[in-house]
C-alpha cells in the first residue's frame, strides 16, 4: 500500500476487475521433408513462398516437400515451420528415363517415365526396351517391356498395353518389377513407340537411406518433428515426404506406420496440434478402407486422414504429377480459420491448384469411407475439387469432428496464456471472482462469434470457481481450481429434408 505523508491529491492506477484473454493463433503448420538446400533439422519459420525457395531451394524431383508448402500457401496458409531432414545424405533420385508414345505420323510426346528402384550406382546400367508383343493373339496395341541390367535380360512383361485395365503396363510393371517403376504422365497415346531407354545415374555413391528415426527425430537434439516440441505456435504437423520414401521403397508400410504413429504421439503429447496424415498412393476405395481399418487402425482425436492424392503441375519435370494432399489441406485449414473461424469445419472448401484426383469415387464408395474417419476429396461438376469430410480418427463420438478438437485446442491454449497473472495471487474469494469474470468475458466473445451452441451465454458455457471447487485442502496445497464447460457447435454433416404429399386445402398449415 502507498504511504501518504503530506496533504494533497494523489492519482493511482488500479487494475480492472477482469483481464482480457487474447485468442492464440490456430493455423501454423509444420512440414518435415527433403530439400536441396537449407539447414538440417532446424525448424525454420517461413512466411511466404519466396522466402521458402530462398532458404530451401527450388523444386526437387522425387520430393513432395516443395509441392506441399506451395499448396499450403496457395490455399490460404500463413506462416509455417519447415524441418529439412536427411543430414547424413538424403535419398537421392534414382536413375530415370522416358518412354514415348506416338500420337501422330511423326510427332511424339512423353507417355511414361521410367525410374530405377535402386539408388546410386545400383540403379545404373539398366535399360528398358519396348518391343512388339510375342503373345499369340495379342491385341494390336499390345507390346512387350524388357528390362535389362548390364546387357542381360532380367525381367520381361509381355502383352501389356497403355490402356486401363489388368494389363495396363504401369499396373503390371509396378506390381512385379524389382528393378524399375513406371509413372503414367497422363498422355492419351495410340501406340507406344518401340525402342530402348537407358537409365544412367551418374555413378554417385549410394546415400544414407532415411529410416523412421530420421523423420521422428529427438526433442533433445531438435531433430525431425521431435524438434517441434520447442515450437508452441505449431497447430498442424505434415510429413509429405514420408510417401516419397515409400514410393522409392526406402520405407515399407510398417515404416510408414511407425512414423505416423510417432506423429500422432507427438500431437497427443503436445495437446495443441493435429497431425494431417497422408495415405499410400495408388489405392482404390476398398483398399484405402482396408489399410485404414485392418492394417493401421489409428484411433486418435489428434489426427486426421485425407484421401486421395491430388494432381498438380510439377515444375521440376514440367509435367503434371500426383502429390499427397496434406499440404493443400493444411492451407485450407488456415483459410477456413481466417474467413470463418476455427469453430467452422474445414470442409466443403475448394482445393486450389488441384488439376484432378488420383481416383474419383462414387457416393456409395464414400459411404464406406466416411464412417471410418477417411476425409475424402471429391470432384463435383461445376463446383471444382473440394474437401468433403471433417472427421478425426477417433472412435469417441464426442471427438468425432475435427472442428471440435481444434476449437478446444484454441480455447485451452488461449485460457492458459491469458491467465498467467493468477500464479502466486492470494487464493481467496476475490481471486476466484476475477478468474470467473476473465474467463466468462473471453467465452462470451467466442459465443458471439458463433463458436458455441446456445441462445444465451448461460446455454453456451459455464465457469465455476468458488469454495466448492476450492476446498481448504486444495488451498493448503497451493491450488486454485476452475471448472469450465462449453457447448461447441457441430457441423451439419448430414442435411435432411423430409418431403411429404398432402391434399391441398386441408388444415395442415405451417405450425
Amino acid at each position: 500500500m502507498p504511504t501518504y505523508l503530506s496533504p494533497g491529491v494523489y492519482v493511482e492506477e488500479m487494475e480492472a476487475g477482469a483481464r482480457p484473454i487474447e485468442g492464440v493463433g490456430t493455423a501454423v503448420a509444420a512440414f518435415v521433408g527433403l530439400a536441396g538446400a537449407g539447414p538440417f533439422n532446424a525448424p525454420t519459420l517461413v512466411t511466404n513462398w519466396s522466402q521458402f525457395t530462398g532458404t530451401f531451394g527450388d523444386f526437387v524431383e522425387g520430393s513432395y516437400l516443395h509441392h506441399s508448402v506451395y499448396g499450403y500457401f496457395q490455399n490460404g496458409g500463413g506462416a509455417c515451420f519447415v524441418v529439412r531432414i536427411g543430414a547424413n545424405g538424403a535419398a537421392s533420385p534414382a536413375a530415370k528415363g522416358e518412354l514415348t508414345a506416338s500420337t501422330g505420323a511423326a510427332a511424339s510426346v512423353d507417355a511414361f517415365r521410367v525410374q530405377a528402384l535402386a539408388e546410386g550406382p545400383d540403379g545404373n546400367d539398366i535399360s528398358v526396351e519396348v518391343a512388339d508383343s510375342t503373345t499369340e493373339g495379342a491385341a494390336e496395341d499390345a507390346f512387350k517391356v524388357v528390362v535389362k541390367k548390364g546387357g542381360k535380360v532380367e525381367e520381361t512383361f509381355d502383352n501389356v498395353t497403355s490402356k486401363k485395365g489388368r494389363q495396363n503396363v504401369v499396373t503390371v510393371v509396378n506390381a512385379q518389377s524389382k528393378l524399375v517403376r513406371l509413372e503414367d504422365l497422363g498422355v492419351t497415346a495410340e501406340k507406344v513407340s518401340r525402342g530402348t531407354v537407358a537409365l544412367g545415374g551418374g555413378g554417385a555413391p549410394a546415400p544414407h537411406r532415411l529410416a523412421p528415426d530420421d523423420y521422428v527425430g529427438d526433442s533433445a537434439d531438435r531433430t525431425g518433428f521431435g524438434g517441434l516440441e520447442a515450437i508452441d505456435e505449431v497447430t498442424m504437423v505434415c510429413v509429405p515426404d514420408l510417401m516419397s520414401a515409400y514410393q522409392n521403397r526406402t520405407l515399407d508400410l510398417e515404416g510408414v506406420q511407425a512414423v505416423q504413429l510417432a506423429m500422432i504421439a507427438h500431437c497427443e503429447l503436445m495437446g495443441d496440434r493435429v497431425a494431417i496424415l497422408d495415405p499410400p498412393p495408388g489405392l482404390n476405395a476398398q483398399q484405402i478402407k482396408e489399410w485404414r481399418v485392418d492394417k493401421v487402425g489409428y484411433d486418435s482425436k489428434y489426427a486426421a486422414l485425407y484421401w486421395p492424392w491430388v494432381k498438380v503441375f510439377d515444375p521440376a519435370s514440367g509435367t503434371n504429377t500426383f502429390v499427397p494432399p496434406s499440404g493443400h489441406v493444411a492451407g485450407i485449414w488456415g483459410r477456413n480459420d481466417d474467413s470463418r473461424g476455427v469453430h467452422k469445419a474445414p470442409a466443403n472448401e475448394v482445393v486450389r491448384g488441384a488439376i484432378n484426383l488420383e481416383i474419383n469415387i462414387t457416393k456409395s464408395e464414400h459411404d464406406l469411407l466416411n464412417p471410418v474417419g477417411i476425409n475424402c476429396i471429391r470432384a463435383f461438376p461445376g463446383r471444382g475439387i473440394r474437401v468433403w469430410g471433417a472427421r478425426t480418427l477417433s472412435s469417441d463420438p464426442a471427438w468425432r469432428y475435427l472442428n471440435v478438437r481444434r476449437l478446444f485446442n484454441y480455447l485451452e491454449e488461449s485460457i492458459l496464456n491469458g491467465t498467467d497473472w493468477v500464479v502466486f495471487e492470494p487464493n481467496d474469494y476475490a481471486l476466484w471472482a476475477k478468474i470467473r469474470r476473465t474467463i466468462a468475458g473471453f467465452l462470451v466473445n467466442e459465443w458471439r462469434k458463433g463458436a458455441l451452441f446456445g441462445l444465451t451465454p448461460a446455454e453456451a458455457f459455464y465457469v465455476k470457481c468458488d469454495s466448492e471447487t476450492n476446498p481448504s485442502e486444495g488451498i493448503d496445497a497451493g491450488q486454485v481450481v476452475c471448472e469450465i464447460g462449453v457447448a461447441p457447435v457441430k457441423p451439419a454433416e448430414f442435411v435432411i429434408f423430409r418431403l411429404s404429399q398432402f391434399s391441398g386445402g386441408t388444415s395442415l398449415v405451417n405450425e
